[in-house]
């Protein structure tokens, strides 16, 4: 079964051609990096413009690159939810366009269902059951995969994303966005234990996760250096961050594992792309003798080839949309609305 699948959910444009689930036939992006720079972050208003700009040529190619006519299409799927609500509406309102034209039966799929589905893209031998972070700039949650369509939230952040406070802080520096591959940049050569970041808990919740507090006391290290003239280890600095995130994040999603008895651990989201958190779950998922999971850098971002993937298996689970289906900016991953 070969899908075309579209994703707007945030500050890329993408369409992809995936066949079975599996097998990426075409995976075009078009990023909308250099754009919202300038900002120090995504301005909803010029994302979805660029999205309108852009979304119909990229599909076009998608296609060429997969050497099919819309014809040989079989399915069109989009992100609904979730994401900002006018990037996301672009991307459902044109799929729902090309699914009338074409007569295809049209997928919405949730955006971090569709994170953990870049793990089949990646590695076409894992099946559930299994475990998966999901660590983004909008979303940090730990679910448990216990089906192709059935999810259990075990934790979830209280506040900001993971990615989020990478951005922040990076823009404290004057770092460009996407503060995550800014920050990991400047880490190299790097003292991971020269300064001193909180970790916060949740009480009663084990593995929930906060990330205010750790954004808020690194921004608060870097304005009280600037104000008392005293001069930031940036590579130091850097590398002491990278490993705060990474204790929040690791060790609630290696209890997680040993709660549910899953061996198996898949990490997703922009932020799996960090080479410190990567190499930290590497190293626990060893110790705890689990196979771990990590897509490629290229599918840890929002991309179309991994919308194609989870819409395969809410196809076989009869979860098909028609022409009054909806955005919607939060969802549960849980959760379906159409």
């Amino acid at each position: 079964m070969k899908i075309l699948a579209i994703e707007s959910s945030c500050d890329e444009t993408a369409a992809a051609v995936v066949e079975n689930g599996r097998t990426i036939l075409s995976n075009c992006v078009a990023s909308q990096v250099p754009q919202h720079q300038v900002y120090g972050g995504v301005v909803p208003e010029i994302a979805s413009r660029l999205h309108l700009e852009t979304v119909y040529e990229l599909t076009d190619r998608a296609l060429l690159e997969a050497g099919l006519t819309r014809d040989a299409i079989d399915a069109i799927a989009v992100t609904y939810a979730p994401g900002l609500i006018g990037a996301l509406l672009v991307g459902v309102n044109f799929a729902k366009g090309a699914a009338l034209a074409s007569n295809k039966p049209l997928i919405p799929v949730h955006h971090l269902r569709g994170h953990i589905a870049a793990n089949y893209l990646a590695s076409p031998e894992l099946e559930p059951p299994f475990v998966c972070l999901v660590a983004s700039g909008g979303n940090t949650v730990i679910v448990e995969v216990a089906d192709y369509t059935e999810f259990r939230i075990l934790g979830a952040t209280r506040d900001d994303a993971a990615g989020e406070s990478f951005d922040k802080v990076a823009r404290k520096m004057g770092m460009p966005y996407p503060g995550g591959a800014s920050i990991e940049r400047s880490s190299v050569g790097g003292d991971p234990y020269k300064y001193v970041l909180p970790d916060a808990k949740v009480s009663g919740s084990p593995m929930d996760m906060s990330f205010s507090g750790l954004k808020t006391a690194a921004i608060n290290l870097l304005h009280h250096a600037e104000q008392s003239g005293e001069e930031i280890d940036i590579p130091s600095f850097c590398a002491s961050f990278s490993r705060a995130v990474s204790d929040i994040l690791v060790p609630r999603t290696v209890e997680a594992l040993r709660q549910t008895g899953c061996r198996k651990l898949a990490v997703a989201g922009g932020v799996a792309a960090n080479a410190y958190i990567r190499a930290e779950f590497e190293k626990q998922t060893q110790a705890l003798g689990a196979k771990l999971y990590l897509p490629p850098r290229s599918l840890c971002g929002d991309n179309a080839a991994m919308i194609g993937a989870q819409a395969y298996y809410e196809y076989l689970a009869g979860r098909i949309a028609d022409q009054s289906l909806n955005a919607f900016a939060t969802m549960p991953i849980s959760e379906l609305r159409f």
